[in-house]
């Protein structure tokens, strides 16, 4: 058996049960800084100015600085609230922790740090999260780093395998600003032994120069993105006996399958393309299913409830004319 598969369990082992008998020392320590943070984290939601957000967000960083450093600190479960949002995979290799601080002017900045194990020292790196969101060209294209971050507040942290190996993907959350708000979905991967991540990776299937989803849109608008189950349906070729001879069919078939769903987006009217605060959801369900370490595009992937009688196929109403009649 590989020896450094062998250490890495041993490891992931010793990790799980220190997180029940984390040092009493350490624990106080831990449960201070996360009291300090209580009414700084309600100052940066909630107060009145910028000085006075910005300034409680620097105290803020200051201590999850800090308290990352801690040794051992990986093991503390945060209750922090739903304002600051903490992801930890399950293989214990990261976990992320983002929040955002708004403007008076509407407009939307991230903070963050990750935190990921580094095999040769075998403890826990810290990496502050730089949200460049105004810097940053051709979003979707480009691989960033900590000090070059899409900035987002991550969501959902999801997960899965091929060959043995885990990949990780996040999905995302920002404001932008008071008239666009922006999902995104964001490979992320530590590369050979590092403990950096890397945000963006070519995990999309045919579409070669797509590093991660980003889905801008209006302020006003709502657009879901989530891992989940759904029943689906899906077609087969199957060679079918008609009339004396073997045609070819596409016969439909309802199957269970895990995806990333998302709602496709586009200008509410004519001449506003490339203009995302004009954009909403079409009504089109577009899904990414992971297949052999790739996620894949499937087009109109309306998600269908698991009971096959409530599946009853939509029959539009028939079109009559207007009430009203106009002059112009």
């Amino acid at each position: 058996m590989n020896i450094k598969f062998c250490a890495r369990v041993f490891f992931l082992f010793a990790m799980i049960s220190a997180s029940v008998t984390l040092p009493a020392q350490n624990r106080d320590v831990m449960s201070a800084y996360e009291r300090n943070m209580q009414p700084l984290i309600e100052k940066v939601a909630n107060a009145g100015t910028d000085n006075e957000r910005y300034n409680a967000n620097e105290l803020l960083v200051q201590l999850f600085d800090e308290a990352l450093n801690v040794e051992e600190s990986f093991q503390w479960k945060w209750d922090l609230g739903t304002y600051i949002s903490v992801l930890t995979s399950s293989d214990r290799q990261f976990r992320v922790i983002t929040w955002p601080v708004v403007r008076d002017n509407g407009e939307y900045e991230c903070f963050g740090f990750v935190q990921s194990y580094n095999s040769k020292t075998e403890t826990y790196d810290v990496y502050t999260l730089h949200d460049k969101s105004d810097e940053i060209i051709s979003a979707n294209e480009v691989l960033l780093e900590p000090e070059n971050w899409l900035g987002a507040v991550y969501q959902e942290l999801v997960e899965t395998k091929h060959e043995g190996k885990l990949y990780y993907t996040l999905v995302g959350w920002s404001g932008i600003n008071a008239l666009t708000q922006r999902k995104v979905i964001e490979p992320v991967c530590f590369r050979g032994n590092s403990s950096k991540p890397q945000f963006g990776q070519a995990l999309f299937r045919r579409e070669k120069n797509l590093r991660r989803v980003v889905l801008d849109y209006s302020s006003r608008a709502m657009v879901n993105v989530r891992y989940d189950e759904q029943v689906v349906r899906t077609y087969e070729n199957k060679k079918i006996k008609k009339k004396g001879r073997t045609i070819n069919m596409q016969v439909p078939k309802e199957e269970k399958m895990k995806m990333i769903l998302f709602d496709e987006i586009a200008p509410m009217l004519p001449g506003m393309e490339g203009m995302p605060q004009y954009y909403a959801p079409t009504g089109i369900e577009m899904a990414y299913i992971f297949n052999n370490g790739r996620w894949e595009l499937r087009d109109n992937a309306q998600g269908r409830l698991a009971d096959p009688k409530l599946n009853k196929e939509f029959e539009p109403l028939p079109k009559t004319e207007p009430a009203y009649k106009s002059d112009l």
